[in-house]
Protein backbone atom coordinates (compact mmCIF):
# COMPACT_ATOMS: atom_id res chain seq x y z
CA UNK A 1 0.00 0.00 0.00
CA UNK A 2 1.15 3.10 -1.07
CA UNK A 3 2.34 5.99 1.98
CA UNK A 4 4.35 8.77 2.48
CA UNK A 5 6.26 8.61 5.56
CA UNK A 6 6.96 11.69 7.93
CA UNK A 7 10.75 11.84 6.67
CA UNK A 8 9.52 12.23 2.91
CA UNK A 9 6.79 15.17 4.08
CA UNK A 10 9.87 16.81 6.21
CA UNK A 11 11.98 16.35 2.90
CA UNK A 12 9.66 17.99 0.61
CA UNK A 13 8.29 21.00 2.84
CA UNK A 14 12.18 21.73 3.76
CA UNK A 15 13.33 21.80 0.46
CA UNK A 16 10.79 23.72 -0.61
CA UNK A 17 11.08 26.31 2.11
CA UNK A 18 14.68 26.61 1.98
CA UNK A 19 14.33 27.13 -2.01
CA UNK A 20 11.88 30.12 -0.94
CA UNK A 21 14.39 31.86 1.01
CA UNK A 22 16.90 31.80 -0.94
CA UNK A 23 15.00 33.13 -3.44
CA UNK A 24 13.49 36.17 -1.25
CA UNK A 25 17.14 36.77 -0.71
CA UNK A 26 17.64 36.49 -4.50
CA UNK A 27 20.93 34.10 -4.18
CA UNK A 28 21.87 32.78 -6.91
CA UNK A 29 21.53 28.97 -7.60
CA UNK A 30 19.31 29.45 -4.95
CA UNK A 31 17.90 25.84 -5.62
CA UNK A 32 20.68 24.61 -4.11
CA UNK A 33 19.71 25.11 -0.93
CA UNK A 34 16.63 22.69 -1.37
CA UNK A 35 19.23 19.88 -2.62
CA UNK A 36 20.86 21.19 0.54
CA UNK A 37 18.39 20.73 2.71
CA UNK A 38 17.50 17.34 1.08
CA UNK A 39 20.79 15.95 1.79
CA UNK A 40 21.27 17.23 5.06
CA UNK A 41 17.47 15.20 6.48
CA UNK A 42 18.20 12.41 8.86
CA UNK A 43 17.08 9.79 10.25
CA UNK A 44 18.17 10.87 13.57
CA UNK A 45 18.61 14.21 15.77
CA UNK A 46 22.19 13.20 16.64
CA UNK A 47 23.21 11.92 13.21
CA UNK A 48 21.38 15.33 11.89
CA UNK A 49 23.73 17.54 13.71
CA UNK A 50 26.80 15.57 13.64
CA UNK A 51 26.58 14.98 9.40
CA UNK A 52 25.64 18.54 9.13
CA UNK A 53 28.97 20.21 10.71
CA UNK A 54 30.42 17.88 8.51
CA UNK A 55 29.13 19.18 5.33
CA UNK A 56 29.22 22.74 6.47
CA UNK A 57 33.32 22.40 7.28
CA UNK A 58 33.55 20.29 4.07
CA UNK A 59 31.80 22.90 2.10
CA UNK A 60 34.38 26.06 3.51
CA UNK A 61 37.54 23.41 2.29
CA UNK A 62 36.07 22.58 -0.85
CA UNK A 63 35.35 26.01 -1.59
CA UNK A 64 39.33 26.95 -0.87
CA UNK A 65 40.45 24.34 -3.06
CA UNK A 66 38.25 25.30 -5.77
CA UNK A 67 39.39 28.88 -5.44
CA UNK A 68 43.25 27.93 -5.38
CA UNK A 69 43.09 25.36 -7.95
CA UNK A 70 40.69 27.54 -10.54
CA UNK A 71 42.33 30.45 -10.27
CA UNK A 72 46.15 28.95 -10.43
CA UNK A 73 45.23 26.56 -13.11
CA UNK A 74 42.18 27.76 -15.00
CA UNK A 75 38.03 26.57 -15.22
CA UNK A 76 38.51 23.63 -17.08
CA UNK A 77 37.30 19.98 -16.75
CA UNK A 78 41.28 18.96 -16.15
CA UNK A 79 40.47 21.55 -13.27
CA UNK A 80 37.64 19.73 -11.77
CA UNK A 81 39.20 16.62 -11.65
CA UNK A 82 42.47 17.80 -9.75
CA UNK A 83 40.60 19.58 -7.16
CA UNK A 84 38.40 16.44 -6.55
CA UNK A 85 41.51 14.66 -6.18
CA UNK A 86 42.83 16.71 -3.48
CA UNK A 87 39.10 17.41 -1.92
CA UNK A 88 37.86 13.90 -1.39
CA UNK A 89 41.23 12.33 0.09
CA UNK A 90 41.49 15.58 2.71
CA UNK A 91 37.51 15.07 3.64
CA UNK A 92 38.47 11.18 4.48
CA UNK A 93 41.49 12.41 6.30
CA UNK A 94 39.49 15.26 8.08
CA UNK A 95 36.41 12.18 8.99
CA UNK A 96 33.91 14.77 6.55
CA UNK A 97 33.05 13.15 4.11
CA UNK A 98 29.33 13.29 4.43
CA UNK A 99 30.05 16.45 2.88
CA UNK A 100 31.91 15.39 -0.52
CA UNK A 101 28.33 15.85 -2.63
CA UNK A 102 26.85 19.24 -1.08
CA UNK A 103 30.47 20.65 -1.66
CA UNK A 104 30.83 19.39 -4.98
CA UNK A 105 27.49 21.59 -6.00
CA UNK A 106 28.77 24.30 -4.54
CA UNK A 107 32.42 24.14 -6.49
CA UNK A 108 30.54 23.87 -9.70
CA UNK A 109 28.82 27.21 -9.24
CA UNK A 110 32.29 28.83 -8.64
CA UNK A 111 33.29 27.07 -11.91
CA UNK A 112 30.02 27.95 -13.96
CA UNK A 113 30.67 31.54 -12.63
CA UNK A 114 34.42 31.03 -13.19
CA UNK A 115 35.34 34.62 -11.82
CA UNK A 116 35.68 33.94 -7.91
CA UNK A 117 34.55 37.24 -5.71
CA UNK A 118 33.67 37.66 -2.32
CA UNK A 119 30.11 37.93 -3.32
CA UNK A 120 30.41 34.65 -4.99
CA UNK A 121 31.68 33.30 -1.39
CA UNK A 122 28.94 35.22 0.19
CA UNK A 123 26.53 33.56 -1.63
CA UNK A 124 27.78 29.88 -1.41
CA UNK A 125 27.46 30.54 2.54
CA UNK A 126 24.17 31.62 2.39
CA UNK A 127 23.24 28.27 0.38
CA UNK A 128 25.27 26.15 2.43
CA UNK A 129 23.68 27.89 5.93
CA UNK A 130 20.17 28.20 4.52
CA UNK A 131 20.53 24.37 3.59
CA UNK A 132 21.52 23.10 6.63
CA UNK A 133 19.75 25.54 8.81
CA UNK A 134 16.24 24.30 7.35
CA UNK A 135 17.18 20.72 7.59
CA UNK A 136 18.55 20.85 11.03
CA UNK A 137 14.84 22.85 12.11
CA UNK A 138 13.21 19.70 9.86
CA UNK A 139 14.75 17.39 11.86
CA UNK A 140 14.17 18.99 15.62
CA UNK A 141 10.75 16.92 15.17
CA UNK A 142 11.27 13.24 15.37
CA UNK A 143 8.29 10.69 15.70
CA UNK A 144 8.63 9.24 19.98
CA UNK A 145 9.36 5.56 19.43
CA UNK A 146 8.68 4.96 23.19
CA UNK A 147 5.11 3.62 22.38
CA UNK A 148 6.63 1.09 19.97
CA UNK A 149 9.48 -0.12 22.62
CA UNK A 150 6.79 -0.68 24.87
CA UNK A 151 4.73 -2.79 22.49
CA UNK A 152 7.93 -5.00 22.12
CA UNK A 153 8.95 -4.86 25.45
CA UNK A 154 5.25 -6.33 25.93
CA UNK A 155 5.82 -8.52 23.14
CA UNK A 156 9.04 -10.12 24.59
CA UNK A 157 7.09 -10.47 28.24
CA UNK A 158 4.08 -12.45 26.88
CA UNK A 159 6.68 -14.98 25.29
CA UNK A 160 9.09 -15.73 28.16
CA UNK A 161 5.57 -16.68 30.23
CA UNK A 162 4.55 -18.52 27.20
CA UNK A 163 8.22 -20.33 27.50
CA UNK A 164 7.98 -20.85 31.27
CA UNK A 165 4.50 -22.59 30.85
CA UNK A 166 5.63 -24.52 28.06
CA UNK A 167 8.33 -25.60 30.14
CA UNK A 168 6.05 -26.21 32.92
CA UNK A 169 4.17 -28.69 31.17
CA UNK A 170 6.73 -30.69 29.70
CA UNK A 171 8.08 -31.44 33.31
CA UNK A 172 4.57 -32.83 34.22
CA UNK A 173 3.58 -34.76 31.04
CA UNK A 174 6.65 -35.41 29.36
CA UNK A 175 6.86 -34.63 25.66
CA UNK A 176 4.10 -31.81 24.00
CA UNK A 177 3.27 -30.49 21.03
CA UNK A 178 5.34 -27.52 21.43
CA UNK A 179 7.54 -26.48 18.72
CA UNK A 180 9.04 -24.07 20.44
CA UNK A 181 8.35 -20.71 17.85
CA UNK A 182 8.58 -18.64 20.96
CA UNK A 183 12.34 -18.95 21.45
CA UNK A 184 13.16 -17.65 17.60
CA UNK A 185 10.09 -15.05 17.94
CA UNK A 186 11.85 -13.87 21.23
CA UNK A 187 15.20 -13.50 19.23
CA UNK A 188 13.67 -11.06 16.58
CA UNK A 189 11.92 -8.97 19.54
CA UNK A 190 15.05 -8.86 21.06
CA UNK A 191 16.97 -7.54 18.18
CA UNK A 192 14.52 -5.31 16.81
CA UNK A 193 14.21 -3.81 20.49
CA UNK A 194 18.00 -3.41 20.46
CA UNK A 195 17.73 -1.42 17.23
CA UNK A 196 15.04 1.10 18.14
CA UNK A 197 16.16 1.55 21.55
CA UNK A 198 19.48 2.99 19.70
CA UNK A 199 17.31 4.84 17.40
CA UNK A 200 15.39 6.15 20.15
CA UNK A 201 18.61 7.27 21.98
CA UNK A 202 20.09 9.16 18.82
CA UNK A 203 16.84 11.40 18.94
CA UNK A 204 18.02 12.51 22.66
CA UNK A 205 20.98 14.15 21.53
CA UNK A 206 21.93 15.24 25.67
CA UNK A 207 21.45 11.36 26.09
CA UNK A 208 24.37 8.73 26.73
CA UNK A 209 22.44 5.71 27.52
CA UNK A 210 18.92 4.37 27.03
CA UNK A 211 17.15 2.24 29.65
CA UNK A 212 15.24 0.09 27.04
CA UNK A 213 18.13 -0.74 25.44
CA UNK A 214 19.60 -1.79 28.74
CA UNK A 215 16.28 -3.46 29.28
CA UNK A 216 16.73 -5.74 26.32
CA UNK A 217 20.35 -6.82 27.12
CA UNK A 218 18.92 -7.87 29.75
CA UNK A 219 16.45 -10.18 28.53
CA UNK A 220 19.02 -11.04 25.78
CA UNK A 221 21.03 -12.58 28.93
CA UNK A 222 18.09 -14.46 30.35
CA UNK A 223 17.24 -15.75 26.82
CA UNK A 224 20.55 -17.71 26.78
CA UNK A 225 19.77 -18.87 30.15
CA UNK A 226 16.18 -20.32 29.11
CA UNK A 227 18.25 -22.02 25.79
CA UNK A 228 20.09 -23.65 28.14
CA UNK A 229 17.42 -24.96 30.05
CA UNK A 230 16.04 -26.85 26.96
CA UNK A 231 18.14 -30.06 27.04
CA UNK A 232 17.98 -30.44 30.44
CA UNK A 233 14.25 -30.47 30.30
CA UNK A 234 14.70 -33.12 27.21
CA UNK A 235 17.21 -35.34 29.46
CA UNK A 236 14.20 -35.60 32.15
CA UNK A 237 12.13 -39.05 30.87
CA UNK A 238 11.24 -39.78 34.41
CA UNK A 239 8.54 -38.43 36.63
CA UNK A 240 9.09 -37.12 40.28
CA UNK A 241 7.37 -35.24 42.96
CA UNK A 242 10.41 -32.77 42.38
CA UNK A 243 9.39 -32.24 38.99
CA UNK A 244 5.99 -31.22 39.93
CA UNK A 245 6.81 -28.91 42.66
CA UNK A 246 9.29 -27.28 40.14
CA UNK A 247 6.42 -27.08 37.64
CA UNK A 248 4.14 -25.22 39.44
CA UNK A 249 7.10 -22.10 40.56
CA UNK A 250 7.79 -21.74 36.45
CA UNK A 251 3.85 -21.85 36.14
CA UNK A 252 3.89 -19.09 38.75
CA UNK A 253 7.36 -17.22 37.17
CA UNK A 254 5.55 -16.98 33.49
CA UNK A 255 2.71 -14.92 35.20
CA UNK A 256 5.16 -12.92 37.18
CA UNK A 257 7.13 -11.54 34.06
CA UNK A 258 7.02 -7.86 33.67
CA UNK A 259 9.31 -5.21 33.85
CA UNK A 260 9.07 -4.04 37.67
CA UNK A 261 12.03 -5.64 39.44
CA UNK A 262 10.64 -7.99 41.59
CA UNK A 263 12.90 -11.06 40.99
CA UNK A 264 13.91 -10.98 44.99
CA UNK A 265 10.35 -12.54 45.24
CA UNK A 266 11.28 -15.44 42.84
CA UNK A 267 14.74 -15.43 44.30
CA UNK A 268 13.46 -15.80 47.59
CA UNK A 269 10.78 -18.64 46.14
CA UNK A 270 13.58 -20.89 44.33
CA UNK A 271 15.47 -21.40 47.84
CA UNK A 272 12.82 -22.41 49.79
CA UNK A 273 12.08 -25.12 46.80
CA UNK A 274 15.74 -25.99 47.17
CA UNK A 275 15.64 -26.36 51.05
CA UNK A 276 12.42 -28.25 49.96
CA UNK A 277 14.49 -31.28 47.88
CA UNK A 278 17.50 -31.12 50.31
CA UNK A 279 15.00 -32.19 52.77
CA UNK A 280 13.18 -35.08 50.52
CA UNK A 281 14.00 -38.32 50.30
CA UNK A 282 17.17 -39.16 48.04
CA UNK A 283 16.67 -40.93 45.20
CA UNK A 284 16.40 -45.14 45.20
CA UNK A 285 16.72 -45.43 41.68
CA UNK A 286 18.98 -43.96 38.79
CA UNK A 287 16.33 -42.92 36.72
CA UNK A 288 15.09 -41.17 39.76
CA UNK A 289 18.57 -39.67 40.26
CA UNK A 290 19.52 -38.54 37.03
CA UNK A 291 15.89 -36.75 37.12
CA UNK A 292 16.74 -35.21 39.56
CA UNK A 293 19.93 -34.44 39.15
CA UNK A 294 19.08 -32.68 35.91
CA UNK A 295 16.03 -30.99 38.21
CA UNK A 296 18.64 -29.76 40.43
CA UNK A 297 20.80 -28.36 37.77
CA UNK A 298 17.84 -26.53 36.16
CA UNK A 299 17.15 -24.64 39.59
CA UNK A 300 20.54 -23.67 39.36
CA UNK A 301 19.72 -21.92 35.94
CA UNK A 302 16.36 -20.47 37.19
CA UNK A 303 18.44 -18.71 39.88
CA UNK A 304 20.66 -17.49 37.20
CA UNK A 305 17.53 -16.02 35.28
CA UNK A 306 16.59 -14.13 38.30
CA UNK A 307 19.65 -13.10 39.46
CA UNK A 308 20.35 -10.72 35.88
CA UNK A 309 16.44 -9.38 36.09
CA UNK A 310 17.48 -8.44 40.03
CA UNK A 311 20.76 -6.83 38.70
CA UNK A 312 18.87 -4.93 36.14
CA UNK A 313 18.59 -0.98 37.99
CA UNK A 314 16.16 1.33 35.50
CA UNK A 315 17.37 4.55 34.95
CA UNK A 316 15.61 6.68 36.62
CA UNK A 317 16.68 9.95 35.81
CA UNK A 318 15.48 8.86 31.77
CA UNK A 319 12.43 6.06 32.33
CA UNK A 320 11.19 4.59 35.00
CA UNK A 321 9.10 1.38 33.86
CA UNK A 322 5.80 1.08 35.51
Amino acid sequence: MFRIGYRTVKTAVGASIAIMIAQAFQLDFFASAGIITVLCIEKTRRKSISISWARFLAALIGIAFAVLIFETIGYTPLSVGIVLLVFIPTTLLLKVKEGIVTSFVLMMHIYTVSDFSFELFLNELALISIGIGIALIANLYMPSKEKGLEKLQSEIEDCYGKIFHEFAAYIRVGDNIWDGNEITEATTILQKGKNHALQNLENHVLRYEDVYYHYFKMREKQLDIIERMMPLLTSMDYQVIQGDMLADFMDDLADGVHPKNTAHIYIEKIEELRESFKNMPLPTTRDEFEARSALAHLVRELEQYLMIKEQFKPIKEYKVFR
